[in-house]
């Protein structure tokens, strides 16, 4: 069995969660918090003078935000992976931390197990990426992503891949009203046959109501809106 030895730092600003975060990455087999930083610049220090492989990040930071610093990472092209654990829920954070290359967003407060999911789906790809060429098969492993509803957990059918299923799900979110598979394709610059697979596997598995619109002319328009969590 390999023995995974996967370099962590810890970036917040609270010597409380910077504790109790330790404790629960310690705990995950193969992984080591070896090394914290309570700001920005004290993390970009450190990410130059000593290699981790993963960083836990919280966005609000006293000298820039966490959100501003990934950015600084990319630019900087520090070879890093991010999980994101912080409090902050805006729909427009949270698409831009997955545009700068987080590889899961964990909102606090949280709970160990799904923290040990993260660390664990994070491990997978980082067995995968020691290899110095994946086939199609490990590649479509690693774009698949575990969806927990309730407590079924299923993973995304083949040819759908995590980044723009959570795209075409934090588009919703962040309009806060319905849309067609056309909007959303022309939102995120998907084709609109794309969007509709995506909005519709969402119908699917129930995060998802659709409705149709009906207009004096023309097909009726079927449009889309997160359901609410009390809605049967």
């Amino acid at each position: 069995m390999e023995i995974l030895n996967i370099r962590v730092l810890i970036i917040e600003d609270d010597p409380m969660v910077i504790e109790v975060n330790t404790q629960f990455v310690n705990n995950v087999p193969g992984f080591q918090v070896c090394g914290t930083a309570k700001t920005s610049g004290e993390a970009l220090k450190k990410l130059r003078d000593a290699r981790y492989h993963l960083a836990l990040l919280d966005i609000y930071l006293p000298d820039m935000d966490g959100v501003t610093l990934l950015r600084e990472i990319r630019k900087k092209g520090i070879g890093i992976d991010v999980i994101m654990v912080t409090a902050a829920q805006d729909a427009e954070i949270i698409q831009n931390v997955f545009r700068y290359g987080a590889v899961d967003y964990i909102i606090k407060p949280f709970k160990f197990n799904r923290l040990k999911r993260a660390l664990e789906s994070y491990a997978d790809m980082h067995k995968c990426f020691q290899k110095s060429v994946l086939n199609q098969s490990e590649l479509d492993k690693l774009t698949m992503t575990r969806i927990t509803s309730g407590r079924e957990t299923e993973t995304l059918p083949k040819g759908l891949n995590q980044v723009t299923f959570k795209q075409v799900l934090i588009c919703l979110l962040k309009e806060g009203n319905n849309l067609s598979a056309e909007e959303v394709a022309g939102k995120l610059g998907l084709a609109r046959v794309t969007a509709r697979r995506y909005l519709e596997y969402l119908e699917s598995i129930g995060k998802v109501r659709a409705k149709f619109q009906y207009g004096s002319v023309g097909r009726p328009v079927k449009r889309y809106f997160i359901k609410n969590e009390n809605e049967n």
